[in-house]
């Protein structure tokens, strides 16, 4: 690995606790929670894509 591509890594970090969220709201069958934790990893997944497409296009990646 030749260096680390930290935004990409904190938008994974942010992700995954998302995903953990969701497994927490069914446990405790809070709907509301769930939604918010749902939107939370679309949103951060959807980032993270944006930016791996304007770093791709900018030649960085």
């Amino acid at each position: 690995m030749k260096n680390i591509k930290w935004n990409f890594f904190f938008y994974s970090i942010i992700a995954v606790f998302s995903m953990v969220g969701i497994g927490i709201a069914i446990g405790l069958q809070n709907i509301v929670l769930g939604i918010v934790f749902t939107l939370i990893v679309i949103i951060v997944m959807g980032r993270g894509f944006q930016t791996k497409k304007k770093m791709r296009e900018l030649g960085k990646l």
